[in-house]
């Protein structure tokens, strides 16, 4: 048991992936939109995270969803399986903008830029933003950055891969790397609206929802 706990820990310091797939009706219900004056991260806000689903009637499952993200990543809801298979990814190179939505700096790309498989779906990467500090928490600790791949099928379901932050050494590509030099969180948090400084929604409730963990069998190790 306390290998396994070392293992699961291990895969929360170090990986800081979460992956959410979901169908596209619920996706248009709490986007972000281009309207950057529309919505507020601000909780003290009238159109704050707790009036997001007055805001559209589109949106009403922001209030009221059983299933809502971001939440609290904690051990004792993780599930170990084998069933779901690797994260099978191959990202390209190709143009993008650069697009400063007001409450938050969104990366878009123009063409194919690669794609990832999930249960057999394929899903298009189309855009990566940021959010500060990070909108998941791990066993109820809140990280400086959170980046969101975010990817859609052919079919309007869209897959989500998050990525945590901490503070560390600079790393130039602020890509893949998990760690973020406090220079450049400011620099992201300058760019955007005073308002959206903090970008990061409040944890939604688990709801008694389990967290599933990938781990391959012996059989896919030998």
């Amino acid at each position: 048991m306390q290998q396994e706990m070392d293992n699961k820990s291990l895969w929360f310091s170090s990986i800081f992936i979460a992956l959410f797939i979901i169908s596209f009706a619920p996706i248009a219900l709490c986007q972000e939109v281009d309207d950057e004056h529309e919505f507020s991260y601000d909780v003290n806000s009238h159109n704050g995270p707790d009036h997001w689903g007055e805001i559209h009637p589109e949106w009403n499952l922001c209030n009221h969803g059983d299933m809502q993200s971001p939440i609290d990543l904690m051990h004792k809801r993780v599930q170990t399986t084998s069933e779901l298979g690797k994260l099978d990814r191959d990202y390209k190179p190709a143009n993008a903008t650069l697009l400063n939505r007001g409450h938050d700096m969104m990366l878009r790309w123009i063409g194919g830029a690669g794609h990832i498989h999930v249960n057999g779906t394929e899903y298009h990467l189309n855009q990566l933003h940021w959010h500060t500090p990070t909108e998941h928490t791990v066993n109820g600790r809140r990280f400086n950055l959170e980046l969101h791949l975010v990817h859609e099928s052919i079919d309007g379901k869209v897959a989500v891969i998050g990525i945590m932050y901490k503070i560390g050494r600079h790393d130039s590509l602020l890509s893949m790397v998990r760690t973020v030099s406090r220079e450049q969180v400011h620099m992201i948090r300058e760019a955007v609206h005073d308002d959206a400084e903090i970008n990061a929604r409040p944890v939604q409730t688990l709801n008694n929802r389990w967290l599933k963990l990938y781990r391959p069998d012996d059989d896919q190790n030998n």
